[in-house]
């Protein structure tokens, strides 16, 4: 009972859409209507302002660390139920039951994830997405190369097989939800940082 109440509340936190709640309680903007139309951080900091954006981007990586910091102290040497957790927050900020079964890309709640399995892993991806965006100025290259460089950490740095295997599939995932950004970018058509973003680029 313990196990299954904590993988539905983790899919039940990764659901809750606070790119879409955060729009319209503060700024009455429904940000699926808006900009991108994606409810994660990057939409609403391109189209509401980094105050709205980095309220969401710490409540969706949040959303991921949360079950994995609970999970850890309560199964502490079963890491299959630990990550497990995370997945099941992932799974829920990508497909969301209260946005049926639709949702975000899985950045930051994965993010929040690797965070709560190895903070400073979770650092360096973070870093290396900052660098990336910076020199490049593409949101979507950035994640996908950050999370690819985040699942290899895991691998080199020694960390349990269990957890690298687990954040392995959530990087591909979250590379999957990113494959029409991969197209644009293929195209020369995909936005840049400061630039605004379309619906057709969700």
């Amino acid at each position: 009972m313990k196990i299954a109440f904590l993988l539905c509340a983790g899919y039940l936190l990764g659901s809750i859409p606070f790119g879409l709640i955060i729009g319209k309680v503060i700024c009455g903007i429904d940000i699926r209507k808006t900009g991108s139309g994606n409810i994660g951080a990057t939409n609403v900091l391109r189209t509401l302002g980094p105050g709205p954006g980095g309220a969401v981007f710490i409540l969706d990586v949040l959303k991921g660390f949360i079950p994995v910091f609970i999970a850890k102290d309560l199964f502490e040497g079963l890491p299959l139920l630990v990550i497990a957790c995370g997945v099941a927050a992932v799974m829920g900020h990508t497909f969301s039951i209260f946005l049926k079964f639709r949702g975000g890309k899985g950045v930051a709640t994965g993010l929040g994830v690797v965070f709560g399995l190895n903070p400073a892993i979770g650092a360096i991806g973070f870093g290396v997405w900052a660098v990336l965006v910076f020199l490049f100025r593409y949101v979507s290259l950035a994640s996908i190369l950050a999370v690819a460089a985040v699942a290899s950490m895991c691998w080199v740095s020694g960390m349990n097989p269990i957890y690298s295997g687990f954040i392995t599939l959530i990087s591909a995932l979250i590379i999957i939800k990113h494959r029409s950004n991969i197209i644009r970018l293929l195209q020369g058509k995909e936005a840049r940082w400061g630039e605004k973003a379309n619906k057709s680029e969700g």
